[in-house]
């Protein structure tokens, strides 16, 4: 499919059911770089923490939290130069959904007047947070309300709560607004991250299995070790305001019942303590569909805090390497990449509808659950296409930022680094909308977890992938 290019329309809700309006072209208006502007940054960020009692997402059974490790927030920036604004908001959630990230983008535009396609609301994929929407929360909330009359599990409408406080943060941060100066590089780190497939001698592959695994050949991919970071001081009193960064590795690290944040946790806290509370450390998850914290060859299971202050000690090990940026100018560009769905039979739509109210019984074999709620999800979504966005936001001639919808695999965010004719391009996935994995075309051939629990055919990424370095390109000669 081809990626199209305009404003992101406005979308009317109808009872929390939100169709995304598809238009052929996207026509994002082009004008003078305004590098002689200041370039301005404002940051914030807000407690967006469920009541205890509230189900908790991540894995394919119900599990209630029973308290809070450490708070859930939205750290939202606001990019300022000239006439041209722009924000990137990321929560500690498993995932944003289009029924808040559509109503949350309009609500900031009208309130705030920075265009919604100049927004990008991502969550960190923490498995600690709460599971708000979706087919297996729908399963578990239809099923409290026939048993209870009414969901004990849900005392606040989360979805509204979320977007309220979205807006708010997002509104104090652009009142926070103040000229930086900008630097930004790659931090190092090899020790916390690891593929988690895994070739066998048949040729396909296992996810999890373990590379001592006897019928294990190799690792299925790579691990990218770089750590990317733009940081953001203070014109005024040449004080760090912001720092925000990204490194592929999935937040599924902490576990049990409680609320946690998991290992951006340690990160900011740490940050804080460095250049005081008035920072803020916001961290993108970076394509990390396939990459998890387990190293199967000496089973070592790194605990969270332990990933998070190897993390931060690379990060403050990086930062007086950074480079001043070149000719700070803002620009924004974002597309939407229309691709297909994955198809199934009468036979498997009907089976995975008898196994959803069961996606509790352990009897049933895992990956049986995983496909078979997969496929209810995608029944769900009455679209014939998905839309996935790419956003591209240029800092600098030499600095830029990339999100993407989804659980990336992370060959393909390696390849946008790669390509981008910027000097320093961060990718940040899970951005606007949550349509599970998003595998490389030789990983859908290769099979096992993520692309059963994939909603896009092959070749899906690939496209995604090219159409933001295509956007990385237009914006560096621009």
């Amino acid at each position: 499919m081809i990626a199209r290019r305009n404003p992101l329309p406005k979308i009317q809700a109808n009872n929390m059911k939100f169709k995304f309006l598809l238009f052929t072209f996207f026509l994002l208006a082009t004008s003078t770089v305004y590098s002689d502007e200041p370039f301005q940054v404002g940051t914030a960020e807000i407690e967006i923490t469920p009541p205890v009692g509230y189900r908790m997402s991540g894995y394919f059974y119900e599990r209630l939290n029973e308290g809070v490790k450490d708070p859930l927030k939205a750290k939202a920036i606001v990019f300022s130069q000239g006439n041209r604004t722009g924000a990137i908001i990321v929560c500690d959630i498993i995932g944003i959904f289009l029924e808040v990230s559509i109503p949350a983008r309009n609500l900031i535009e009208e309130n705030l007047s920075i265009p919604a396609s100049h927004i990008s609301i991502a969550a960190t994929h923490a498995h600690t947070g709460p599971l708000y929407s979706g087919s297996m929360r729908n399963q578990f909330h239809k099923e409290a309300i026939a048993r209870d009359g009414s969901d004990p599990h849900e005392k606040i409408d989360y979805p509204k709560f979320l977007i309220k406080q979205i807006l708010k943060v997002t509104k104090q941060a652009n009142n926070n607004l103040q000229p930086v100066n900008i630097s930004a590089g790659f931090g190092f780190e090899n020790r916390i991250a690891f593929n988690r497939r895994f070739v066998t001698k048949s040729g396909k592959v296992k996810t999890w299995i373990g590379i001592n695994h006897p019928d294990v050949v190799r690792v299925a991919g790579p691990v990218d070790t770089e750590i990317g970071l733009i940081q953001f001081t203070s014109v005024k009193d040449k004080k760090p305001v912001s720092l925000i960064s990204s490194y592929a590795l999935h937040l599924d690290t902490v576990g049990g019942t409680k609320f946690s944040a998991d290992f951006p946790y340690y990160l900011s806290k740490s940050l804080k303590e460095k250049f005081g509370e008035q920072f803020t450390s916001i961290f993108g998850a970076g394509t990390c569909g396939d990459i998890n914290h387990v190293n199967t060859e000496s089973k070592k299971r790194n605990k969270t805090n332990e990933i998070g202050n190897y993390l931060t000690e690379s990060v403050v090990k990086a930062l007086p390497d950074l480079k001043p940026a070149s000719k700070p100018s803002l620009k924004i560009k974002s597309a939407i990449v229309n691709v297909g769905k994955q198809k199934y039979s009468e036979a498997e739509i009907a089976e995975a509808k008898t196994i959803m109210p069961r996606i509790n019984d352990f009897k049933i074999p895992f990956n049986k659950r995983v496909k078979s709620y997969s496929i209810v999800n995608l029944q769900e979504k009455s679209v014939s296409t998905l839309p996935f966005e790419v956003h591209a936001f240029r800092i600098s001639k030499d600095i830029a930022i990339v999100t993407l919808p989804g659980e990336v695999f992370v060959e393909l965010g390696m390849q946008i680094k790669q390509e981008s004719p910027f000097k320093t391009t961060l990718v940040i996935e899970l951005a606007n909308e949550a349509p599970g994995y998003i595998p490389t075309k030789k990983a859908f051939a290769e099979g096992s977890y993520e692309t059963l629990n994939s909603r896009c055919i092959p070749c899906s990424g690939e496209e995604m992938t090219s159409v933001a370095i295509r956007l990385l390109k237009e914006l560096h000669t621009e």
